[in-house]
């Protein structure tokens, strides 16, 4: 596991960042790491005084995080563990040394609990399944590679725009063998029929027991159940997140910004005779193997279009099967039930 270099002037940020460059750490893990750095470094004389650095720790990592979500998940936990953490010494020095011990422990073995999920899963997969995966994710890939020490699979996974971490989840399966199938966002209801169920990871599990992942898994969530095709969801425990979200528009990396219209640029007349004249301002076009008539210039997003996009989207909890996590194999309303007792102590 990575190792931070300690100093008088410590970042909690930069510390979270070098924790991630450790593929094996996601965010919720990272920020657990960071916190357990921080009650080393910090002055605290008190408990009282410890929970208050930890929460400030918390809040800095959230407002400088693009996407706080799993990672809040993290935080929440790590604070509930400290919070609760029975001690009976007088040196409060030695009492912080213990918790960052334990801080590091939980996320050396919480590394673990993907191998606990990809077993579980592999009740479910069959001989010759087909599967649809979305972006890309730890546990599942792992579930994925797993399977195919015993099973026969073939998956789909979408190219998941804008940032293409289809492509990732792509290349690590076919330099595993298993016969692959990148597929466009918009082509999930075309291939939907074709495969016997969806699998996807989670940027988090909420207390509703729906699921916060990358954008697209809701859509994909809708056209399994209309297709009657189980849709499951694996998540390590600690990305069950104390988070209610009613709306896409109740998770806290929606803004203002998001699906705002831009007003457009009036232009002069010149201008329009420009762009619409063949000789200056039109691109070839060709045929494609499908006879589709296309440009020869691919057209993208621009960073600006790209912004105005939501990174991750809710899955209710009714179009969701099965959770499955290092905890066990759980219905949305069990997560529920699971994240009640976990905070309750």
């Amino acid at each position: 596991m990575a190792q931070v270099a300690r100093n008088g002037d410590f970042d909690i940020y930069a510390t979270f960042q070098q924790f991630l460059q450790d593929d094996q750490i996601s965010p919720p893990l990272a920020a657990i790491l960071s916190l357990a750095e921080a009650i080393v470094m910090s002055n605290a004389g008190t408990m009282f005084e410890l929970v208050q650095a930890l929460n400030d720790g918390a809040e800095e990592l959230k407002r400088k995080s693009p996407n706080p979500i799993s990672l809040n998940a993290g935080c929440e936990l790590f604070i509930a563990f400290v919070t609760l953490f029975p001690h009976e010494s007088d040196n409060f020095a030695e009492l912080k040394k213990e918790l960052e011990q334990q801080g590091r422990k939980y996320a050396a073995e919480a590394i673990s609990f993907r191998d606990k999920i990809a077993e579980l899963t592999l009740g479910f997969i069959k001989d010759d399944s087909v599967i649809l995966t979305h972006s890309y994710s730890r546990v599942v890939l792992k579930a994925l590679l797993h399977a195919h020490k015993t099973k026969r699979i073939s998956v789909y996974v979408t190219e998941s725009r804008p940032r293409g971490l289809g492509l990732k989840t792509y290349e690590a399966l076919t330099a595993a063998g298993i016969p692959c199938t990148v597929v466009l966002d918009s082509a999930v209801a075309y291939v939907m029929d074709r495969v016997d169920f969806v699998l996807v990871g989670s940027e988090a599990v909420v207390e509703s027991g729906g699921l916060i992942n990358y954008v697209g898994s809701n859509q994909m969530a809708i056209i399994a159940k209309a297709a009657n095709k189980p849709f499951y969801a694996l998540a390590e425990s600690y990305k069950f997140h104390r988070l209610f979200p009613l709306s896409q528009y109740d998770l806290p990396t929606h803004s203002p910004n998001i699906l705002s219209f831009t007003t457009p640029i009036a232009r002069s007349a010149g201008q329009d005779a420009a762009s619409s004249d063949p000789a200056q301002g039109a691109t070839a076009t060709s045929q494609t193997s499908q006879g589709i008539s296309s440009s020869t210039t691919e057209r993208a997003m621009t960073q600006e279009q790209i912004a105005k996009n939501p990174g991750v989207d809710y899955t209710r909890p009714d179009l969701i099967s099965l959770v499955f996590s290092d905890v066990g194999i759980l219905t949305p309303e069990g997560v529920s039930q699971y994240l009640v007792g976990m905070f309750a102590g």
